[in-house]
C-alpha cells in the first residue's frame, strides 16, 4: 500500500508523523511524497503511480486559526485525490483511529529526507485544567512512554547517526517511568549521548520539574542551553484564570537563577498568549516586562482563541480581536528584537552546529540558525567561527 503524511502543528505532531512513517515503512508499506504524486487534475510533475492509496493527515486544534488550516487543507487534498483515503488524525474533532496492524517495534525508526535532528516522544497527555486548553479534550490523560523504550530509541537514532535528540511530548513536566522523572530521564540520555549527541528538551511547563532539571542542565554540557517555557502570561491575575499551576514569583526566581547557573549564552523562550479574557493594559506591560526583564529572545506568541468547551471561552472581559492581535504584534516584535541582540553577542565567537540537510546550514544549542559557505557532513556536530550576523543568523 501507498502511504502519504501531512502533519501540523507542534513538535510532538512531528515526532509521532515521523514514527507513524517508521512503523508503516518496516510494515512493507511504501511512502509516497504528495508533492511527486499525480493530482486528478493533473500537475507539473506528474506522476500517476505515485498516487496514495491512504493519506494520514495529522491535525491541530489548539486555536481556532490552526483547526481552520487544517479543515482547509483536508477540503483541497480530497479534491486533488478523489479517489484515495483520506484520513485525519491527532488532535482533530474528527479524528480517526489509526490500525493496528503497524510495526510496534520502539527501535523502529526512518531517516527522514526532511529532519537532520530526532524527535523522540516520551510522553503524552496531562491532566492540568488550564482555562483556556483544549488539548487534554484529545490527547487525554498523562502517559509516558516507558524509559527503557526511550533508551533503546536513542540509542538507535545515534547508531543511524543522529547527533541531536529533541524531547517531545504534551507537557513534558509530567513525564513518570519507574521511579524516574524528567530530570533523571534527562541525565540518562545525556550519559548515553556523551560525546555522539546532544539533547535537546521541548516546551516545560514551570514549575518544581523545571529546578530539577536545571541542575541536571548544569552538569551537562551536552543538554542544549535552552529552555523553553510555557509562561503563557507574566500577569498574576491572569495566570489565577487560567489556572495555571504557577505564579510570577516563581518564574522571576527560575529565569535568574537559570542565568546565574548557565551562563549568559542560555536561550530562554516562552509561549505567551495576548488578550485572554480580562486583560488589561496593566496586565499585558507586565507581561512585556517580564520578557524583557529576563531577555527572552525565542517568544511563540499567540492572540488568545476561544475553544469550545473550555471554560475561557465563556469568561466575561472577552477583548475585541483586534486588541488581541496589537498585542501579539507587540511581543512578537520584541522577541524578534531581543533575539536580534541575542545573536550579537556570538560574534567572533567559535558555536557547536547541528548540520541540516545541504551541508551549509544548521542549528547552534542556543537555537540560532548558523550559514556559512562549504559543505558539512548532514547530522554532524560541527563547530564554526562567527564571522558576521544577519538579523539573528549568525554567518561562520
Amino acid at each position: 500500500m501507498k502511504v502519504a503524511f501531512v502533519t501540523f502543528g507542534c513538535r510532538l505532531n512531528r515526532a509521532e508523523s515521523l514514527d507513524l512513517e517508521a512503523r508503516y515503512r518496516a510494515a512493507g508499506h511504501e511512502i509516497v511524497d504528495l508533492d511527486m504524486a499525480s493530482p486528478a487534475t493533473g500537475s507539473p510533475r506528474p506522476v500517476a503511480d505515485n498516487i496514495p492509496d491512504l493519506i494520514l493527515v495529522r491535525g491541530c486544534s489548539v486555536t481556532a486559526k490552526a483547526q481552520r488550516d487544517c479543515e482547509k487543507a483536508i477540503a483541497h487534498i480530497r479534491a486533488r485525490f478523489p479517489t484515495t483515503e483520506i484520513r485525519p488524525i491527532g488532535c482533530l474533532p474528527n479524528a480517526q483511529p489509526l490500525p493496528t496492524t503497524i510495526c510496534q517495534s520502539p527501535t523502529t525508526i526512518y531517516q527522514s529526507p526532511t529532519t537532520s535532528r530526532a524527535y523522540l516522544k516520551i510522553q503524552d497527555g496531562c491532566s492540568r485544567k488550564c482555562t483556556f486548553c483544549i488539548v487534554p479534550h484529545f490527547r487525554g490523560s498523562p502517559v509516558s512512554v516507558h524509559i527503557g523504550d526511550i533508551t533503546a530509541r536513542t540509542k538507535a537514532f545515534i547508531a543511524t547517526g543522529y547527533r541531536e535528540i529533541v524531547l517531545t511530548g504534551c507537557n513534558l513536566s509530567l513525564y513518570k517511568s519507574d521511579g524516574h522523572n524528567l530530570a533523571s530521564l534527562l541525565n540518562i540520555l545525556s550519559e548515553q549521548g556523551a560525546a555522539h549527541a546532544r539533547i535537546r528538551i521541548g516546551s516545560l511547563e514551570p514549575g518544581r520539574v523545571c529546578e530539577n532539571v536545571l541542575d541536571v542542565m548544569e552538569k551537562n554540557p551536552n543538554i542544549c542551553r535552552f529552555l523553553h517555557l510555557s509562561l503563557q502570561s507574566g500577569s498574576n491575575r491572569i495566570l489565577k484564570r487560567m489556572n495555571r499551576p504557577y505564579d510570577i514569583t516563581w518564574a522571576e526566581r527560575f529565569c535568574t537563577a537559570a542565568r546565574e547557573r548557565l551562563g549568559p549564552d542560555l536561550t530562554l523562550g516562552a509561549d505567551i498568549i495576548t488578550g485572554f479574557p480580562g486583560e488589561t493594559d496593566e496586565d499585558f506591560e507586565a507581561t512585556r516586562a517580564f520578557l524583557v526583564r529576563h531577555a527572552f529572545s525565542n517568544l511563540h506568541v499567540f492572540p488568545y482563541s476561544e475553544r469550545p468547551g473550555t471554560p475561557a471561552a465563556t469568561m466575561n472581559g472577552t477583548l475585541p480581536r483586534a486588541v488581541r492581535l496589537f498585542r501579539a504584534r507587540n511581543l512578537t516584535a520584541l522577541g524578534r528584537a531581543q533575539r536580534t541582540a541575542f545573536a550579537q553577542t556570538f560574534l567572533g565567537r567559535e558555536v557547536e552546529v547541528c548540520v541540516e540537510r545541504g551541508g551549509e546550514h544548521g542549528w547552534t544549542d542556543t537555537y540560532l540558525p548558523c550559514k556559512w559557505k562549504g559543505p558539512a557532513e548532514r547530522r554532524s556536530l560541527v563547530r564554526k567561527r562567527i564571522i558576521a550576523i544577519n538579523g539573528d543568523t549568525l554567518l561562520a
